[in-house]
């Protein structure tokens, strides 16, 4: 009797760490790629999961998810695994500081040192520095004499109401967006504004619906449709290069993902990123999946 006990106690442990191997193996980790909403995150994200999925690691994708805090909280929860963000949302708006960090390389240092100790891991950064930005037809900008945020700050002290403004609502609130250009620059739209999806600026901009819009310096409607980028000669906005954050118990399970996606983040800069997001949103417009492949394809990530 004793014999078969023993037996079976030791064919129970076979099988108990059996299963505890098969549990963390890091072959059975899906690594839940996500991003925000908007053309370059979803192209973005499309490149990690289609690299990642080249080199042997199973994705989800969870792309397409609407905020910055809602990314976050996603990452943070697990409900993503990584997902490519900017050091300046980071600093400011995520990891709540009033400062701005300081250059690029400060910024993301300090940005990547902070979230170490939250378990959330910073791989290398892109050249690419999407900052906001304040655009207007470069005709108008011309005959109001705007070069510059002091130029437009100064103009709409001079005439309240006589320009409208139009961004997306995160702006309005985020604290490196609308209530502290409005402090720094004496830049009160007050009523004046036109709240819409980020997709659309570049078209009230472009039909006249508004004198003012928010854009994103790697956008490439920008050159497309003309747009004329004012100066920020305070530098109000900090630096917002995009790197992925990634999960530290993912780098564990897959910590090749680094070595993978840095090549990549290297050759992602202002131009670069411009003409991607252009295919999506110009006259092509391809899906961003498709857009991802053929750069991938070309730059020799994928066969």
């Amino acid at each position: 009797m004793k014999k078969v006990v023993t037996i079976l106690i030791v064919l129970v442990l076979i099988f108990t760490l059996a299963a505890c191997g098969k549990k963390s193996s890091s072959s059975d980790v899906v690594v839940k790629v996500g991003s925000k909403d908007f053309t370059e995150q979803l192209i973005l994200g499309q490149i990690a999961i289609l690299v990642l999925e080249a080199n042997g690691i199973k994705t989800e994708d969870k792309t397409n998810v609407a905020g910055s805090d809602t990314c976050r909280t996603a990452l943070e929860t697990g409900d993503f695994g990584m997902y490519w963000e900017y050091t300046g949302t980071a600093w400011l708006m995520l990891l709540g500081n009033d400062a701005v960090a300081g250059d690029a390389k400060e910024t993301y240092d300090r940005v990547k040192e902070a979230d170490a100790a939250n378990n959330l891991i910073w791989l290398e950064r892109t050249p690419m520095n999407d900052t906001y930005a304040l655009a207007m037809q470069k005709d108008k900008a011309e005959a109001l004499n705007i070069r510059s945020y002091t130029d437009l700050g100064n103009y709409i002290s001079a005439n309240p109401n006589a320009l409208v403004l139009t961004c997306d609502h995160e702006f309005t609130a985020r604290p490196d967006g609308l209530p502290g250009l409005v402090e720094t620059y004496n830049m009160n739209f007050g009523d004046s504004l036109n709240i819409l999806d980020m997709g659309l600026v570049y078209q009230t901009l472009q039909s006249g619906q508004a004198d003012v819009g928010m854009v994103l310096a790697t956008d490439g409607r920008l050159k497309e449709y003309g747009l004329f980028v004012l100066e920020d000669d305070k530098t109000y906005f900090p630096v917002y290069n995009a790197a992925p954050c990634v999960r530290k118990d993912i780098l564990d399970a897959y910590p090749q993902i680094a070595d993978i996606l840095a090549p990549i983040a290297r050759l992602l800069t202002d131009e670069v990123m411009q003409e991607l997001n252009l295919r999506v949103d110009g006259s092509e417009a391809m899906e961003p999946k498709e857009v991802a492949r053929q750069w991938l394809t070309a730059n020799g990530f994928l066969s």
